[in-house]
């Protein structure tokens, strides 16, 4: 896939499964777990000073072997103290006075080199966090032990070739935000000479802080880049989420981080902590495991498959490891539910763009068919037409004018008359009868018919 090669995960350390403590054996480890990056932890810092012997005399610092020289003192003329040189290639001389390092990393800078090359060999991204308690805005003596803490973690970085340099800056210390910008970034500026000399090309990382007493909001962080170039920060979800009071929820507000990150920076690179954290009245309380946290990784995992940034995200979890792989497996849900989304929306452009090219072939084809059976019965017509003979029409006589015919008046119906009623005869009496044989009764004359008039 596309992100692979854009997304690392890895653990705060060397990880809790790892058999071996050294740090050659975590970054195999890591490996074999399929992870791709590790933040290494700079937690002794022990320096001793001793005088160079005339074995070492004519040697760089850095090939003296079974030591971890970071810095030779020198006397110069006109001082009765020695005077750090701020640089590893010059060859030792007699009298100078050697610093070493007791880390805890790596014994001397062989060591460091094979641990660098194993990392490129594994693909390991390293990175480097200086020793935790840092207070650059102290006023007192504080506040150079911590630039010496930065300048010994930027000498491990270079041998390893870890970036970046990840630090706190420390209290308030009584000193208002927009001063302490100020003052952080005259400080970082003054590293950055340092780093020059020594040729430390690591970046040095400004992590968020999860207290409302220390330095570190997202605003403070980035106003600070802005003004130091090698400077960039280190987005601590967790703290940033314990300093706003749990407004780390949706996918939107990872995307507005990432957008003012880039903004700020101008790069689409991106380095960052997560895991789970306890918090309350906007101040971190301790971290805790992704799953027992309000924190959720599923929204930052879409914000990361939406952008194209290359990213690292190392768990600072109590399970390490463990929380690594975890929010690696959440990615490549994320993403192949988002791979499936695509090619089901592929899917169904492309049945319906075939469902349109066949309707308009149908459509096309019942046109052409439509039009070439009218051409094919017009052509029909012309050839019966053709084949007929001419026969030429008769000329039609004429009609005859016809009389207007008068229009026949009916006569007007005579009123009935109403009849009249019959006067009712009398009924006779019947008459006695006589005694005696009847009499027979005469034959009535012939009525005669009256003479016709002429």
């Amino acid at each position: 896939m596309r992100w692979v090669s854009l997304i690392r995960f890895g653990p705060s350390g060397i990880p809790l499964s790892c058999k071996g403590r050294t740090l050659k054996d975590g970054i195999e480890d890591i490996h074999t777990l399929g992870l791709n990056a590790m933040e290494v932890q700079f937690v002794r810092v022990n320096v001793f000073e001793r005088f160079a012997s005339e074995e070492e005399e004519g040697f760089l610092p850095t090939d003296v072997e079974g030591e971890l020289i970071v810095d030779v003192l020198r006397k110069d003329a006109g001082k009765k103290k020695p005077v750090s040189l701020g640089v590893l290639n010059q060859k030792i001389q007699s009298g100078d006075i050697l610093k070493t390092l007791v880390s805890g990393i790596a014994v001397d800078f062989k060591e460091l080199k094979e641990i660098c090359d194993l990392a490129k060999d594994l693909d390991i991204k390293l990175s480097l966090h200086t020793p935790y308690y840092m207070d650059l805005l102290n006023p007192t003596i504080q506040s150079q032990k911590s630039m010496e803490n930065i300048r010994l973690t930027g000498i491990l970085a270079s041998g390893l070739g870890a970036d970046p340099i990840v630090t706190h800056i420390g209290l308030y210390n009584n000193i208002p935000s927009d001063t302490a910008i100020n003052l952080i970034a005259e400080k970082f500026k003054e590293i950055r000479k340092v780093f020059s000399k020594l040729r430390v090309d690591a970046n040095i990382g400004v992590e968020f802080s999860g207290k409302q007493l220390i330095f570190g909001s997202l605003e403070e962080v980035l106003a600070l880049c802005k003004k130091v170039n090698g400077v960039i920060p280190v987005v601590n979800f967790a703290h940033l989420h314990a300093r706003t009071s749990g407004l780390m929820k949706s996918r939107d507000d990872f995307q507005k981080v990432f957008d003012q990150v880039a903004q700020t920076t101008g790069k689409d690179r991106i380095y960052a902590h997560f895991s789970g954290v306890e918090h309350e009245g906007g101040n971190e309380r301790r971290y805790t495991p992704i799953k027992k946290g309000d924190l959720k990784f599923e929204p930052l995992a879409e914000c990361v498959l939406n952008n194209d940034f290359e990213i690292t995200i190392i768990s600072g979890s109590p399970l390490l490891e463990h929380d690594a792989m975890y929010m690696k497996v959440i990615l490549e849900r994320v993403q192949l539910k988002k791979e499936m989304k695509r090619l089901k929306a592929e899917k169904m452009e492309k049945e319906k763009v075939a469902k349109d090219r066949e309707k308009k072939e149908v459509d096309k084809k019942t046109k052409e068919g439509k039009t070439k059976d009218l051409a094919k019965a017009r052509e029909m017509e012309r050839r019966k037409a053709a084949a007929a003979p001419k026969v030429k029409p008769k000329p039609k006589p004429k009609a005859a004018k016809k009389r207007p015919v008068a229009k026949k008046v009916k006569p007007k119906a005579k009123p009935k008359a109403k009849p009249k009623k019959a006067a009712k005869k009398p009924t006779p009496k019947p008459k006695p009868k006589a005694k005696g044989k009847p009499k027979p009764k005469a034959k009535a004359e012939p009525k005669k018919k009256p003479a016709k008039k002429r």
